[in-house]
């Protein structure tokens, strides 16, 4: 019960892309929408948790809030350049490669011999996985999508800055994750509506879009539950595990065309990210 747990974020967050281009609208209305749907749910654990908010919890949240906006709204613009398939593995190999670093050089994570072989080796894996998973056949190097990627990953590289700041903030004032949500998604709809604003994004679209924040929210909530049942280095890697959901969801539901050479790259990327989470998440714990 308490791994089936740990894994719901992994599901929750590796569903939320797919749904965030079935429901259609654009990278703008989508992440209005979803932050407008992780504040409403994020109202509801506060109404049922009651966590202790202080100026600095309030503050850091709204803080880490508005950096996770700017990696969202950046991951969703890269997915239509890209796609799903393509985004979601080099978006989670680059997560993973800056909050490692990040994790060294500030809080001297891996401090024995063990970790740092691991942590030298998911660095190697998530960089091979990343140029497997954006290997692209004759065709789309002779047309725009060349130029799609290198577009797309210059984004992503903004998107992962987004990402790394809304974790890192949180954990160097050491703020727990119950009371950090709700100023968090505060921070995330006003990061939403600043990054959207100038594209009127609030339409019906934004409203269906509503739907994956909700999803987000949850997700957040069973990595809070699972962390004490099973450990921060066990939940962190199996919360990786969306990747295998975003990227195959992105070939098999949205029809994300790719040639057999490319499927079996994909494949081979995944399984590495995915091992890297891993050796990551045991170096860390």
């Amino acid at each position: 019960m308490d791994i089936f747990l740990a894994i719901l974020p992994a599901l929750f967050w590796g569903s939320i892309v797919l749904f965030n281009v079935k429901l259609g609208g654009g990278p703008y209305s989508q992440t209005l929408g979803t932050t407008l749907g992780a504040l409403i749910f994020s109202i509801g654990i506060y109404i049922f948790v009651k966590p202790v908010l202080t100026p600095v919890i309030i503050g850091v949240g709204i803080v880490s809030g508005l950096f996770w906006a700017l990696g969202q709204a950046n991951q969703l613009k890269s997915i239509d350049l890209m796609g799903v398939s393509k985004t979601m593995p080099i978006s989670t190999g680059l997560q993973l490669v800056s909050t490692a670093l990040f994790g060294v050089i500030v809080f001297h994570e891996w401090s024995t011999t063990k970790s740092v072989i691991l942590g030298v080796l998911a660095l190697i894996c998530i960089i091979v996985g990343i140029v497997l998973t954006s290997l692209q056949n004759q065709e789309e190097k002779q047309k725009e999508q060349a130029g799609n990627l290198k577009k797309g990953i210059v984004i992503l590289l903004i998107s992962t800055l987004g990402y790394l700041v809304y974790v890192v903030v949180i954990r160097l004032f050491n703020i727990n994750g119950w009371s950090a949500l709700f100023p968090q998604a505060i921070g995330m709809v006003l990061g939403g509506i600043l990054l959207t604003i100038k594209h009127k994004p609030f339409n019906k679209y934004a409203i269906r879009n509503i739907i994956p924040g909700l999803i987000w929210a949850a997700g957040n909530m069973f990595l809070f539950i699972s962390q004490p049942r099973v450990g921060v280095a066990t939940s962190f890697s199996l919360s990786q595990m969306g990747i295998v959901i975003s990227t195959l969801g992105g070939i098999f539901i949205l029809g994300e065309k790719k040639t057999k050479r490319q499927f079996i790259a994909i494949i081979i990327g995944i399984i590495l990210i995915i091992a890297a989470g891993i050796m990551l998440g045991i170096a860390k714990g």
